[in-house]
């Protein structure tokens, strides 16, 4: 997303009492989640306890877990933002957000824990060869992980720097650097255990905050859901057609048809493939508790979405259409501007406090997930490059942890540094290339590695390399990187990457619909074209992914 999309509203009463209490919130959540990091370090003593917190979580604990590592600032902000200028369209992203966890229940979750031990690359590489599988399974982790970093750490330095209301670059670049510090911190000494209480932390918090914004707008409605639709309606300033589809995803032709099924596809199918989240399922004892926190996390985030829908709608009611959009053409200043007015609007106390309570929500939202970004991509070159493919196999368990604390550390140096340079930029392709990749690349592999007898090395790494090939090209590509428009296609970035003239080589704005088949179609090719059988291999990985048996 780009730093105006991540953007609290300005303070209208940007006082020193206003921001004192700013800084004394955000430095408050800082404080616990360094606590809870040094407590946790105390006991971290095997690669189990670094790489999966010792698997000693409970469902519960994992599933608020997993619910602070998916549900981003992106969600947050973004789909009450959605809501509230799109009305009815908004729907798609927060249905597509849910569904996909069905399909990570379903087909990944419960497999995965039994059949893998660390990273994504366990499963992938039981029954291929270690190293050209694990480097391309490496390889992807880290690239989708980048770019998800870089995302959250933009969209930190211009919440901060507005929230406090401290201009200038310099502003945002300390900013981006303080978050970047506070991240290498949570995972060089917390591990998976401290990474993950930060996350639950931050799931209570967010869904708190959201709580209380849901009820204090349902309220002024008499909790008459209906009532609230039509305030929503009328102050959108799009009457009826605001709570019909069309709005945002207007099927006016082929091209934006094509485009809504993409964007689609990707929700759906990527979250089964993101690393951050896969490695989640290896933190709990049994694959049972796997299945069950995936339950809990679909239970916990199903509540947060539908609590978006009040959020964007209430947005859309007490604060109008038309200052949304003025404050942020996007609408993803939704949720802060209707916790300033729900305080009592501009230049009011109430109205800055709860704008600086729910800004810092934000803010511990971004924390949590850079912080199981990082993870997930120094546990994938500690454990996948350096031990496996470096070492070949060779290396102990203390080396891996201390190689996963360095990677880090320069994971992180790196992620901040391209951030600074990224913070004028819009980076709305940084997120949708995320779920694209995940999708293209990762999912493909996986599913053909569990569920295909006749799958190989070549076609796992076919299919990785030819996904994440194609999911970067595509979206290089299209209008998220140029500006011009034609009479079918509609106007590109208004930052766009290159020319701000020129038509979109590609007109959909998502991937999805072209890379991920590509992924697919690499994967089997790859293996119909390669002599290579690994039947007894499979007949032992399905056994083990069913049973759990010997998978730790």
């Amino acid at each position: 997303m780009s730093p105006q999309q991540f953007a609290a509203p300005v303070l209208a009463a940007s006082d020193n009492e206003h921001r004192t209490f700013s800084l004394v919130l955000f430095a408050a959540f800082v404080a616990i989640t360094l606590w809870i990091t040094l407590w946790a370090s105390r006991q971290n003593k095997t690669a189990a306890d670094y790489y999966a917190g010792g698997r000693q979580f409970t469902p519960i604990q994992n599933g608020l877990a997993i619910s602070g590592d998916y549900m981003s600032a992106a969600s947050f902000l973004g789909i009450a933002g959605l809501f509230a200028l799109s009305g009815y369209d908004g729907f798609l992203y927060s249905i597509g957000f849910l569904v996909a966890w069905l399909v990570a229940l379903l087909l990944v979750a419960e497999l995965l824990r039994n059949s893998g031990r660390y990273t994504m690359a366990d499963v992938l590489a039981f029954r291929m060869r270690q190293r050209p599988v694990r480097a391309a399974a490496g390889i992807s982790t880290i690239v989708v992980s980048i770019f998800y970093l870089l995302a959250q750490m933009v969209g930190a330095g211009a919440l901060v720097g507005l929230l406090l209301d401290v201009d200038g670059e310099s502003a945002k670049i300390w900013t981006i650097v303080v978050v970047g510090a506070l991240m290498i911190f949570y995972v060089t000494v917390g591990g998976m255990k401290g990474t993950t209480w930060v996350q639950v932390v931050k799931a209570v918090m967010l869904m708190t905050g959201a709580i209380v914004m849901t009820v204090w707008v349902l309220s002024k409605y008499s909790f008459n859901p209906s009532e609230l639709l039509g305030a929503a309606a009328d102050k959108s300033g799009k009457g009826d057609a605001f709570l019909k589809p069309g709005l945002k995803y207007g099927a006016t032709n082929v091209w934006s048809k094509l485009d809504l099924l993409s964007l689609g596809l990707a929700l759906v199918l990527g979250t089964a493939g993101l690393p951050h989240i896969l490695i989640r399922f290896y933190t709990v004892p049994t694959s049972r508790a796997a299945r069950t926190s995936v339950n809990w996390a679909i239970g916990i985030i199903g509540v947060f979405y539908l609590m978006t829908l009040v959020i964007g709608f209430g947005a859309a009611a007490l604060v109008g259409g038309k200052a949304i959009a003025a404050q942020d053409k996007g609408g993803n200043t939704a949720a802060p501007q209707l916790a300033q007015e729900l305080g009592g609007g501009a230049g009011s106390t109430g109205g800055a406090i709860f704008l600086a309570i729910i800004a810092a929500v934000a803010f511990a939202t971004i924390l949590a997930v850079v912080a199981g970004l990082t993870l997930a991509s120094s546990s994938s070159f500690a454990h996948d490059l350096f031990a496996n493919v470096f070492k070949r196999g060779k290396a102990s368990e203390r080396d891996e942890v201390v190689m996963a604390r360095y990677a880090a550390i320069v994971i992180g140096a790196v992620a901040i540094v391209l951030s600074i340079f990224a913070r004028g930029l819009n980076v709305a392709f940084l997120v949708a290339l995320a779920f694209a990749i995940a999708a293209s690349a990762n999912l493909p592999t996986l599913l053909f590695s569990l569920f295909w007898k006749r799958f190989n090395t070549v076609g796992a790494v076919a299919g990785i390399y030819g996904g994440l090939v194609s999911a970067v090209t595509l979206v290089l590509l299209s209008p998220i990187c140029w500006g011009g428009k034609s009479d079918t296609i509609p106007k590109g970035n208004v930052d766009a990457l290159f020319s701000e003239t020129t038509v979109a080589p590609i007109p959909l704005q998502n991937p999805g619909l072209i890379s991920i088949p590509i992924g697919f179609l690499c994967a089997y090719l790859g293996t119909v074209l390669s002599k290579e059988r690994t039947d007894e291999k499979f007949a032992e990985l399905e056994v083990r992914s069913l049973t759990g048996t010997g998978a730790h």
